[in-house]
């Protein structure tokens, strides 16, 4: 059972993550950089920013397609060709040459998407027929979300392979295990939430029904990797994407509970700060594996959230970009760079791999 006083560490002491071990409880989360080619092969330059981010205990990568239906973003990688287990393998190749480990986030938009993304100019696919508000950017520019074609009960066992195939791809490729993406408001956690997912059959309704299509996809990933190769990244108070639950608490209690079960890597849970009133602490004590928080952390709150065992591992996003070497920066408490906005999405090595470490600063 979790006990709040039974992990009294720092984020610079090692941590025991089932095979692995990882020599700092600091993780670079996912994050979405679009800067793949044109057809989702990673290129060179990835290599190169996921290498200088070796130091962190884990590398999660940015989310990577399991499918041309799974798109919905330019330049964004893919996981399903033999060109992509190629682009990919020479990232892990590069951050395993400075003794690091990397997950890939495995990833289906489902109806986060637009026709241009798809063969045939289809629709794209969702648990139910519930339109985004919001656009998205095409080559043509940015035009609004389409209505989604709701996914036939017989076409499910078709997603669950695309995510199988894409954990496959992803042992081909050389990583260390893989992240299923649950949150945000991707297909999955579209299934998961009640404000998009309005079926009648058995994904829908009750919590374990609209947790079923995740609980799938585990058993099929699962197979694959071994559980405790496998993370689950989970966002119950986000609205981003344009999602809602009516009782997150009730249907995150239920995942939480569910996926303990599992004996998975880690549980990856973006704690929202825009959700102030969100009580985070019944799902952390109802889910009984590694714990891995995420939103807004700096140093102090890192620290004292593992001190008070409320979470195992953290992971930072945007500081990352900005601070290739922020394992160091951290240690020492010396203050962070600045990242460039302009530059997170898109573009050259300006604003991605020109970042300089604190070494040759001084």
């Amino acid at each position: 059972m979790f006990s709040p006083t039974a992990y009294q560490t720092t984020l610079f002491d090692p941590f025991r993550m089932g095979p692995l071990t990882l020599p700092n409880r600091i993780v670079m989360a996912p994050m979405t950089r679009n800067r793949a080619s044109a057809d989702g092969t990673p290129l060179p330059l990835m290599a190169e920013y996921y290498r200088q981010r070796a130091s962190a205990g884990l590398i999660v990568t940015e989310a990577s397609q399991i499918s041309r239906q799974g798109t919905g973003y330019l330049n964004t990688p893919g996981c399903y060709s033999d060109a992509h287990v190629r682009g990919w393998r020479k990232v892990t190749d590069a951050v395993h040459a400075q003794r690091g480990r990397i997950f890939l986030q495995l990833w289906h938009v489902g109806r986060i998407s637009h026709p241009s993304f798809q063969a045939g100019f289809s629709l794209p696919v969702a648990p139910s027929a519930v339109l985004p508000r919001g656009d998205v950017l095409t080559l043509e520019g940015r035009v609004p979300y389409v209505l989604p074609r709701p996914l036939g009960i017989e076409e499910i066992p078709g997603i669950v392979e695309q995510f199988r195939s894409g954990a496959e791809q992803a042992m081909a490729a050389g990583f260390d295990g893989i992240e299923l993406h649950a949150a945000n408001g991707y297909l999955i956690d579209q299934f998961i939430r009640d404000g998009t997912n309005k079926r009648t059959d058995s994904y829908g309704g009750l919590p374990e029904n609209r947790g079923r299509l995740l609980r799938e996809i585990l058993e099929a990933v699962c197979a694959v990797w071994g559980s405790e190769r496998v993370g689950v990244r989970l966002s119950p108070a986000s609205s981003f994407n344009d999602m809602s639950d009516s009782d997150p608490h009730a249907t995150f209690g239920y995942l939480a509970e569910m996926l303990s079960d599992c004996a998975l890597a880690y549980l990856h849970m973006v704690e929202e700060s825009a959700a102030p009133g969100f009580d985070w602490e019944p799902i952390r004590r109802a889910y009984r594996g590694t714990y891995m928080a995420n939103g807004g952390y700096d140093r102090t709150s890192a620290g004292s959230a593992l001190a008070r065992g409320h979470a195992d591992l953290i992971s930072f996003g945007k500081p990352f970009i900005s601070n290739p070497d922020l394992v160091t920066r951290l240690r020492r408490g010396v203050s962070l760079s600045e990242g460039d906005r302009s530059s997170f999405y898109g573009g050259d090595e300006r604003g991605y791999t020109d970042y300089p470490a604190l070494e040759f600063l001084n």
